[in-house]
């Protein structure tokens, strides 16, 4: 049983309004990695600007250890809380009555982070966290909503190459944000050319310095500002409109003003199809039909980000310990930001972003269940060649920047893109933004602990540490290989038919077409005797 609105949105070609949706999506993820990593490359100059100490230790300020891991870990608290609150609101409130108060929350707490204003360095510093807070906050409700409102746009042909594509736009933020702090910084250091911190350690942090980490965290602002019309004018999803309003002659209308499909309403189909599918998050019906996908989605999202955000929070330090970026007494603060924000550009450019749109490209070839598998073991494999060699590979660090790189790729080439593709497809819709905003969720409960915890860590820069830190990562990626079992192959399939919508019945629980065929290999002789045993 299914309805003609949905299955038309399933067999509809691709059109120029997927590829407009996947920008006004894309753009918000592209403002949340900008305005969640942007911070990582000018947490030093912060240090050397409010924390300054000149003592026998030789060494540039810097920022004590629970300020720093505030200021990079807060905006990670406030997403978490976001991700839960708009989930929330999106399968309640519809989908685009809550999408545009993300934007409007990124664009004035963006804004008011540059503003941070203080007559000491802790009012300074508290300022920023609230801001920063506020400003995850909003990023949050982007992950359920822009998940869920392109997987219910979306034909099932392309649904998971849409998906990954507006998740994609965090690897253009992330390149984004490396390449402002370097233009930035490097037209600053023009303008007010330093000494290093041997030289003069007042003097290599010029107080136009102050002005200069406001400019990047501002600029974040711009792309959210630009997205907002374009969201205000968007249709409520026709999933939505059907199945949760249920007006299925109204989500006709929606979908045949944006999309060039014949739509019929069919509103008897939809009764039926809507008393079949009542159950609730908290109901047996639920957990029967869909807890270990939840399970699935929520555990690798959890163990996949320690290590993502690990690598990100962490690189300022990696970096210099690696010999990628000088000694901080060696440069200026300015040129600190340089060098700093030049490798994370080259990173991200060589390695995160190449890996986010082969996940593009591959995902309908080869499904989302393989390359989450592909993706946690090569991560696991080059974390711990980087952590059992660490020593070594200091001494050679464009081998060691190779091997950094490639964590990045098979992050993103893997679990990192599956684990926001997967949660927008795997559950009904009646709670699709919640179980998504539940797994985003857990994914930045694991980015919290990379913050307060791997980041805190390694932020002496030490060797063991970092090696330490490494093998561990390795670790968590493992774990997250095994429990990708837990979560089943999406590909090709209507969002219906994976969740059990368009049947209500003989559907306790969705198969995973590995394990299935798996039994098919069985021999049938095998297999009456197993099921009479």
């Amino acid at each position: 049983m299914g309805l003609a609105v949905l299955e038309s949105l399933d067999s509809a070609r691709t059109q120029w309004y997927h590829v407009t949706t996947v920008v006004i999506a894309g753009m918000g993820f592209f403002t949340d990695a900008y305005d969640l990593f942007c911070i990582t490359t000018v947490s030093k100059l912060l240090g050397r600007l409010y924390y300054p100490t000149i003592d026998k230790s030789g060494k540039p300020g810097a920022l004590p250890r629970n300020v720093n891991n505030a200021v990079t870990g807060v905006a990670l608290i406030g997403t978490l809380a976001g991700q839960l609150f708009f989930g929330y609101l999106g399968d309640k409130l519809g989908r685009k009555k809550v999408y545009g108060i993300t934007l409007v929350l990124m664009f004035f707490c963006a804004i008011c982070s540059g503003l941070s204003l203080g007559t000491s360095s802790k009012a300074v510093m508290t300022t920023l966290c609230f801001f920063r807070f506020w400003l995850g906050f909003g990023i949050g409700g982007d992950y359920p909503l822009s998940a869920t409102i392109m997987s219910e746009y979306a034909n099932k042909r392309t649904r998971g190459a849409f998906i990954a594509a507006v998740f994609a736009m965090q690897g253009v933020g992330l390149i984004c944000a490396g390449l402002v702090s370097t233009i930035v910084s490097k037209l600053f250091l023009d303008a007010c050319p330093a000494p290093t911190f041997k030289e003069d350690p007042v003097s290599s942090t010029p107080p136009a310095a102050d002005f200069m980490w406001r400019i990047v965290l501002m600029v974040g602002a711009i792309p959210a500002a630009l997205t907002f019309y374009w969201r205000m004018k968007m249709p409520e999803t026709g999933r939505y409109t059907a199945l949760i309003e249920g007006n299925a002659k109204q989500a006709a209308v929606d979908m045949a003003r944006v999309l060039d499909i014949d739509i019929q309403a069919e509103q008897e189909k939809l009764g039926q199809m809507k008393a079949a599918n009542e159950y609730t998050l908290f109901s047996q019906e639920f957990f029967q039909r869909h807890g270990r996908h939840l399970i699935g989605t929520m555990t690798t999202w959890f163990l996949l980000d320690i290590a993502f955000y690990s690598q990100n929070l962490t690189q300022k330090d990696i970096f210099s310990s690696t010999g990628l970026v000088a000694k901080p007494e060696t440069m200026s603060a300015l040129e600190e930001v340089r060098q700093t924000s030049t490798a994370m550009f080259v990173i991200a450019l060589l390695g995160t972003f190449p890996g986010y749109w082969f996940t593009v490209y591959f995902i309908e070839k080869i499904g989302r269940y393989k390359i989450q598998l592909v993706g946690f073991f090569m991560m696991s494999f080059f974390m711990f060649i980087i952590g059992v060699r660490y020593e070594q590979l200091k001494t050679e660090k464009y081998l060691f920047a190779l091997l950094y790189g490639l964590t990045f790729f098979f992050a993103n080439f893997g679990p990192n893109t599956t684990t926001f593709v997967l949660p927008a497809e795997l559950f009904p819709t009646r709670v699709r933004s919640t179980c998504h905003a539940l797994s985003a969720a857990s994914g930045k409960a694991g980015a919290i602990v990379a913050a307060f915890g791997v980041q805190t860590y390694t932020l002496d820069g030490d060797m063991k540490k970092i090696k330490t830190a490494m093998i561990f990562l390795g670790v968590t990626n493992l774990i997250g290989f095994f429990c990708s079992f837990l979560v089943t192959e999406t590909k090709g399939r209507s969002l219906e038919e994976i969740s059990g919508e368009n049947s209500g019945e003989d559907n306790k629980t969705i198969p995973n077409p590995q394990i299935s065929r798996a039994s098919e290999m069985i021999p049938q002789g095998s297999r009456h005797h197993t099921e009479t045993m």
